[in-house]
């Protein structure tokens, strides 16, 4: 948020609408014609933790280190120009994207007095003094953002990349555009995909923001106007935040028809179409090119209308029938909605799920053949706390007991709906789950031991594997610890999902959410059977699984994990390819990126035949 004095106009606020900016790399006009992003310059950071690491911000192809009067220098060369129209996905009506705002709307006075309303509660009432919402500490390190990267090619490959991997990994995560002045937590970043084409052995790196209508919105304005969710609306400075988002609305600054999200979690691929998702919004259609790996945003999608107000950031798509299944939650009745899209992408009708009584965190689910699976955790709204107590609209509850809704996946109605108390049991990410029989569901997921510490304090997060089987017939749970070790962000062979599987691969914290390495779990033998630690100084994110041929033609394991890793001693940053049936998860390929890629979250491959068959964007 903007930190203007106590006056509500003073020569400040003028100053702060046109302090020096820091522009991008030019990149090809994208849907919603926006003007160049504004990088605001870097604070000092802190270290994170108590090992004394150096502090590598540097980030080869930017210059946020510089003042504005420095011209910013060229973009690196792309070996093919691109141009793109305004377009938008066949199912989404042009109307349903709210236009966008002049520049010069940012200079009269309802803004101005908004812009100072947000600095006095920035500057007198919420100060961020707690480190998860400190920006100082939140995004030190290779946590800081980036500026945008054009496709660029990455010359520097040690050893050979597999055929197999001729597509593009995309990883999404947080990136904001503009340095915060108010409190800020990790999740409250806008979504940079980071890409990594590879054809033919040959790599080139792409890094774009998906244009959200947010991004869009304070782009133009040149500073954030809407309140973070997870770090913005704490007690008394949240309603007045409240309050100054209602008047920017009353004013004609902000949409909410537009939407609030970031679209800064993860990706998918359904019906010939790539999604960036945000749970806290419908997806956004992005396309990647597959003749040089630029990535455009081509819009908002509500699936002819018939998804409203968010989807999970994690849906369940089945390998063998191409169908997609997902959810949505939130702080109003019904706090759960369960619905499917076929293999094409037309979303099916919703199933309200009445029987989740109070707003819960619900960020992931299973599915297997036959049920879909839904953990109600000690996670959950409070928007009365933030209210009455002056805390966070999102928090644990200790005296909640746990528990795991079983609905048959095809339910058109919630009346099939059991719930199993599972007490103790916290799960963020699943891994797998399917059906042991007829009456018998395995679940497989990380469980949170410390829940307190899920939002609060990351870095304390440990999360221990575990396999829970569901007796349908006797209505019994039982828990089976697979590791004590700090495990999450866990992949499976994709062509398993809903199937028994013997392997997981999993992120191993240090702390949460930076990955020093890759576990291979047995989940049968309940131990790890191959660990590579990318060595000191060096985390990754989410390893993820790309397997050699298809499941009927290959072992489960045979295939490849793949990872960016990034060196905070050298300032550098790779693409790591691991071979998925060696004891030690030998790497075989390292590719040197042209710049650091930020942590973030979850990823996606996507394989060369899907590129080629993405839909044309509209126009």
């Amino acid at each position: 948020m903007d930190a203007l004095s106590s006056s509500f106009i003073t020569t400040n606020s003028l100053n702060l609408l046109r302090r020096p900016q820091l522009n991008p790399p030019t990149s090809p006009p994208l849907l919603l014609n926006v003007s160049s992003i504004r990088t605001e310059d870097r604070p000092q950071t802190t270290t994170r933790r108590t090992t004394s690491r150096p502090n590598n911000n540097n980030n080869n192809n930017n210059n946020n280190n510089k003042s504005s009067s420095s011209p910013p220098p060229p973009p690196p060369p792309s070996k093919t120009t691109t141009t793109t129209t305004k377009v938008r996905p066949s199912n989404v009506p042009t109307k349903s994207t709210p236009p966008t705002l002049e520049a010069a709307t940012w200079l009269n006075l309802p803004t101005t007095l908004c812009n100072s309303l947000d600095g006095v509660i920035n500057n007198f009432i919420d100060t961020p003094l707690r480190p998860s919402v400190d920006p100082k500490h939140v995004l030190s390190d290779n946590f800081f953002p980036v500026e945008e990267l054009p496709p660029t090619e990455c010359p520097d490959i040690e050893g050979e990349l597999p055929p197999c991997l001729d597509g593009a990994y995309i990883r999404n995560g947080p990136n904001p555009q503009h340095l915060p002045r108010g409190p800020h937590h990790l999740f409250d970043g806008d979504g940079m995909l980071h890409s990594l084409r590879i054809s033919r052995g040959r790599a080139t790196l792409c890094s774009r923001y998906v244009r959200t209508y947010k991004y869009t919105l304070e782009q133009e304005a040149g500073h954030p106007v809407l309140p973070n969710v997870f770090s913005g609306f704490n007690g008394f400075a949240g309603i007045a935040r409240g309050a100054v988002t209602a008047a920017r609305v009353l004013t004609g600054q902000f949409d909410p028809r537009g939407g609030v999200g970031l679209a800064n979690t993860s990706l998918t691929f359904l019906g010939d179409r790539l999604f960036a998702l945000g749970e806290s919004d419908l997806p956004y259609v992005v396309r990647l090119s597959p003749e040089d790996g630029d990535i455009t945003t081509v819009g908002r999608c509500d699936f002819d209308r018939r998804l409203s107000f968010g989807m999970t950031a994690h849906p369940k798509k089945d390998p063998d029938t191409g169908e997609m299944f997902a959810f949505r939650y939130g702080p109003v009745p019904p706090f759960l909605t369960y619905f499917t899209l076929d293999a094409e992408g037309v979303k099916r009708p919703d199933v309200p799920i009445f029987s989740v009584r109070q707003p819960s965190f619900l960020h992931d689910f299973a599915i297997t053949k036959k049920y879909a699976l839904f953990c109600d955790i000690q996670l959950g709204m409070s928007p009365m706390d933030m209210i009455i107590g002056g805390g966070s609209p999102v928090g644990s509850d200790p005296a909640k007991v746990p528990r795991i809704g079983v609905l048959p996946r095809y339910a058109s109605d919630e009346s099939q709906m059991r719930w199993f108390d599972v007490p103790g049991f916290n799960m963020m990410h699943s891994i797998n789950a399917w059906d042991d029989d007829d009456d018998t569901i395995v679940l497989i997921a990380p469980n949170i031991l410390m829940i307190e510490h899920a939002l609060e304090r990351m870095d304390l997060v440990h999360c221990s594997v575990e396999r829970v089987k569901i007796d349908l017939k006797s209505g019994t749970v039982s828990r089976t610890p697979l590791s004590e070790r700090n495990l999450d962000f866990g992949v499976i062979n994709p062509g398993y999902l809903t199937k028994r599987n013997g392997y997981a691969y999993m992120g191993l914290g240090d702390p949460m959410p930076m990955m020093s390495g890759v576990v291979k779990l047995d989940l049968e033998q309940g131990k790890a059977v191959a660990t590579r630690v990318y060595g000191p100084g060096c985390y990754g994110g989410e390893p993820f699984f790309v397997p050699q041929g298809t499941i009927d033609s290959t072992e489960e394991d045979d295939g490849y994990v793949v990872s960016y890793v990034h060196d905070e001693v050298k300032g550098e940053s790779r693409f790591v390819v691991m071979d998925a049936k060696s004891p030690g998860l030998d790497v075989v390929a390292s590719v040197k990126l042209p710049r650091r890629v930020p942590y973030g979250f979850h990823g996606l491959f996507v394989s060369e035949d899907e590129l080629r068959k993405q839909r044309p964007p509209v126009l």
